[in-house]
């Protein structure tokens, strides 16, 4: 078997706090009128620090802020935290730094300082380009305050990165490529393109629930699904992953950890990692999700982490095709060899892999089992057929 590519070992911020809830969100993102600002930051080394002790001899490969929107956060915690990193694991030159941002939130002055402080990338949360679909989104920036985000992300940073929503209510495959083709005039690497769900405990899942809110058909979704990725192939951007585009080379390095499986350290309320710790194997990590019981933890005992969940073999399977399925580039058999003590047909029913394969929803490449566009397009029903 060839080797397989590096995944990484990776530093996930989560900075919990937004300006306001968006409909659709169910991340873990709170509105504050304060936040006392220097113990966030306080709290934040001494959790960097607890989990520095837990993996020495580490080198980051990327380092990603996300939120909750965590352009909120003061250049100055972003910087302290970029430092302490460097000194406790080691932060090579070049290594990827992401910082999310809304657009709300942006000001060049602000961006020029987190650029200072060692962001290299920003994913922008443009999520649409027309007036109407913002205000529906409960989005709190206009078309034209994007587009001058998205200019100043350009000026002021190497890489960045923007997201849309499709599948949005009254959405036609029309409007949709129309509104691709005037993200492609001001994407250059990199775009997330998610498709609408209805989370639960959001508000669109209550209004959803109500009749109030009504998505697109399953066909048009799927319509709408099929021409995102012939407009974005024409345009050099192919699907890396189900919902990501770039460019050879221009993929999010951070991201990229986590679908192939990597090691990640999860830092601030309601963060996961996953690591290999010595004498424990690999673990699953969570920390507090109420940011100021996380807060008053972290500042008493040096972490708000709960207690560590070992990952037994066929959890690391689940969850190494769970996640690697979404890539293009598929899951190499020697990874699950790696993580498991066995190979793939030691853990899954060949039949029900070979009946994947016939119904063109999967295919092995060699030492690659991947998802074609279908199965991919597909994926949950897929893996609980894989998965039995």
């Amino acid at each position: 078997m060839g080797t397989p590519p590096d995944p990484g070992f990776a530093l996930y911020v989560h900075w919990p706090f937004c300006a306001s809830k968006c409909p659709y969100c169910d991340f873990n993102s709170h509105v504050r009128e304060k936040v006392d600002q220097p113990r966030w930051a306080d709290a934040m080394l001494r959790e960097l620090d607890h989990f520095a002790d837990l993996t020495p001899g580490r080198k980051l490969t990327s380092v990603f802020f996300g939120g909750g929107t965590p352009s909120l956060m003061p250049p100055s915690t972003v910087e302290a935290i970029l430092k302490r990193a460097d000194e406790r694991w080691g932060l090579p030159a070049g290594t990827e730094v992401t910082l999310e941002a809304n657009p709300t939130s942006v000001e060049a002055d602000k961006f020029r300082a987190f650029r200072a402080a060692g962001v290299n990338r920003v994913s922008l949360g443009i999520q649409a380009l027309n007036e109407p679909d913002l205000k529906a989104l409960g989005r709190r920036h206009s078309a034209d305050e994007a587009l001058t985000a998205i200019g100043l992300a350009r000026d002021i940073f190497p890489r960045y990165s923007f997201d849309l929503i499709y599948a949005r209510p009254g959405q036609t495959v029309a409007a949709w490529r129309d509104e691709l083709s005037r993200a492609l005039d001001h994407a250059v690497g990199h775009l997330s393109l998610y498709q609408l769900t209805i989370e639960e405990g959001t508000q669109f899942h209550t209004l959803h629930a109500r009749g109030e809110l009504v998505l697109p058909t399953e066909e048009v979704q799927g319509d709408l699904y099929a021409a995102t990725q012939e407009v974005l192939n024409v345009a050099g951007l192919p699907a890396y992953e189900v919902s990501n585009h770039a460019r050879p080379g221009e993929e999010s390095r951070h991201n990229l950890t986590y679908w192939r499986y990597g090691d990640y350290v999860g830092i601030g309320p309601g963060a996961h990692g996953r690591l290999t710790v010595a004498g424990q194997g690999k673990v699953a990590t969570r920390t507090h999700r109420a940011p100021e019981i996380w807060l008053e933890r972290t500042l008493a005992m040096g972490t708000g982490a709960k207690p560590f969940d070992g990952v037994a073999e066929q959890d690391r399977l689940t969850e190494m095709l769970m996640m690697g399925l979404r890539l293009s580039e598929g899951v190499p058999l020697a990874r699950i060899v790696a993580e498991t003590g066995k190979g793939l047909d030691a853990w899954i029913d060949p039949a029900r892999l070979d009946s994947l394969i016939r119904h063109g929803m999967l295919e092995r490449r060699g030492d690659v089992l991947a998802a074609t566009m279908d199965g991919r397009e597909r994926l949950n029903a897929v893996l609980a057929s894989l998965l039995g």
